[in-house]
């Protein structure tokens, strides 16, 4: 049953590709969407009492192939099957390419599979498939800067890769076997030093794929780049980094003897100021949005290597949370664009006036990235704080302070009057567009107000959110607006600093010996323990 998921997208892409109808092909995309995203519901209601496990081909034992659909795999099913439904009803009119629909269903499929396989082989075969298409999702438009960015991206994770690689080899090697489960039972039975080569090269590779610092350079050229459709952006920026958090969760486990949680929350602090820094320095609405997910990244990082069941669990839920309001604000971002011709924050003005629902569900998702309360982002970062004790509680509103900083840069565009277009009417947007931004706008409304029922029934967890804590966060909250407004309006707009910043970029060798240097450093992390 499992292996449906990653079949079914195929088919369907194949389908839709061959189709001479392409109303018709688009409106088999929504339905097969909208099925996805039930049979997805039907797994997720399955596991919660037990683990689905199926072989592929009926081989069985270690020779076969394993899916498996446990708790939070089923999460991330459901959340992929949302996340693309909705970036398809966004596409319907806006794109008629058949090629764009039929590698949107393919990126679907391998991102289904990455997340249900317990092969570490399939897993690097699926996330090198899904590598090539968003390569080539980059470059859709053929622009000469799209093609640059579209290489850079394939060259430098096919590089990240072959760090894996030799880090599977190696698990090979030790173990006999390419079963997750089974390896890391088998890895258990050896001495720390005999796992630790392994260990750097695996998460060397799956660091750049969460965007951690020093391996984020990739990020503007991915998500920033104009020959994208917004679509690819949107799901880059809110689902596909989610897939290197969920490898990053699954083999931390593998490699559970090694304790690397002091160094990845320092990363993970890293990750979420530089992160946040750059993405003040912005002046390109989806360069700003690009780096605004790197600092949440961070802010994951840091909740799942707290030894805390909250904060992981705030962690986790984030995630669900960020791929809402993340790729709502890059959808709204696309929409925006397109009316104004123009990139540029400083020239784009009165948003909410001429486009009133895009004005609309821009808000809903900047309440919920900034953790306003009784939005989504507001619980998931409340209980990412409560397993958090001296400086790191400081460092985490510090970084939150930054995350307003960026978004009250962000949120000028909705007001005022635009100083490049003397054509100030209403635009007439799409429905299609409109409908999908409000469905994400929503669900970061109903992600706050109902949140502790939302982590209930996502992860099988009762939570409790105390009023007299949630209301001590939303005052520091008011507090860290109105610091957030003042050092943005007097230091951060003057400063030269943070424009020089913005231009800072590093070029394939540069991220190469980023690469490089990360590995060393967790290496003689681990050795020195």
């Amino acid at each position: 049953m499992l292996y449906s998921f990653a079949v079914a997208p195929v088919l369907i892409a194949i389908l839709l590709y061959v189709l001479p109808f392409e109303r018709i092909a688009r409106s088999i995309a929504i339905v097969a969407q909208i099925a996805l995203v039930c049979f997805a519901s039907y797994v997720f209601i399955l596991t919660r009492s037990e683990d689905i496990v199926t072989s592929v081909g009926n081989f069985r034992g270690l020779l076969g192939i394993t899916l498996r659909a446990d708790a939070l795999s089923a999460v991330f099913l459901v959340l992929t099957s949302v996340i693309f439904l909705v970036v398809a009803v966004f596409s319907f009119k806006k794109i008629i390419s058949r090629l764009y629909w039929f590698f949107l269903f393919i990126w679907q499929g391998m991102l289904n599979g990455i997340f249900l396989s317990g092969d570490i082989f399939n897993i690097f075969v699926m996330v090198e498939v899904a590598t090539v298409v968003v390569a080539v999702l980059i470059m859709f438009n053929r622009s000469k800067r799209s093609m640059y960015d579209g290489m850079i991206y394939l060259m430098i994770n096919t590089v990240a890769m072959q760090f894996y690689l030799f880090g599977l080899g190696y698990v090979y090697k030790l173990t006999g076997v390419l079963d997750l489960e089974t390896a890391t039972q088998r890895l258990g039975q050896y001495d720390t030093s005999m796992i630790i080569l392994p260990a750097a090269l695996i998460m060397t590779a799956i660091a750049l794929k969460c965007s951690l610092v020093p391996l984020l350079s990739w990020i503007p050229k991915a998500h920033g780049t104009a020959g994208a459709p917004s679509g690819v952006a949107a799901i880059l920026s809110g689902l596909h980094v989610k897939a290197g958090l969920y490898l990053f969760i699954r083999f931390q486990s593998l490699f559970g003897q090694i304790d690397l949680t002091l160094f990845f929350m320092i990363i993970g602090i890293a990750t979420a100021i530089i992160g946040f820094v750059f993405a003040m320095s912005q002046s390109d609405i989806k360069l700003l949005l690009a780096y605004s997910t790197v600092s949440q990244v961070g802010m994951i990082v840091i909740g799942l290597n707290i030894d805390d069941a909250f904060s992981q669990t705030g962690s986790i839920y984030h995630i669900v949370n960020h791929a809402f309001f993340k790729t709502a604000l890059f959808l709204c971002a696309g929409i925006i664009v397109d009316v104004y011709k123009t990139r540029n924050l400083n020239q784009i003005r009165g948003v909410f006036r001429r486009m009133p629902l895009v004005g609309i569900a821009s808000i809903m998702a900047i309440l919920g990235i900034v953790g306003a309360p009784i939005f989504n982002g507001s619980i998931s970062k409340y209980f990412i704080a409560a397993g958090l004790d001296g400086v790191v509680t400081y460092i985490i509103m510090f970084v939150n302070l930054g995350t307003i900083i960026i978004f009250i840069k962000f949120a000028a565009i909705l007001f005022g009057r635009c100083t490049i277009n003397t054509d100030e009417e209403v635009v007439k947007v799409d429905g299609f567009q409109k409908t999908a931004v409000m469905i994400l706008g929503a669900l970061c409304f109903a992600g706050g107000m109902f949140g502790e029922q939302f982590i209930q029934i996502l992860f099988n967890v009762t939570v409790r959110v105390d009023a007299a804590g949630y209301i001590q966060k939303s005052l520091i909250f008011v507090a860290s607006v109105a610091a957030g407004f003042f050092i943005h309006k007097y230091y951060i707009q003057r400063s030269v600093l943070f424009k020089q910043i913005g231009e800072i970029e590093l070029g394939f060798r540069g991220m190469c010996a980023s690469m490089g240097g990360f590995f060393a450093l967790i290496l003689i992390v681990m050795h020195m323990q």
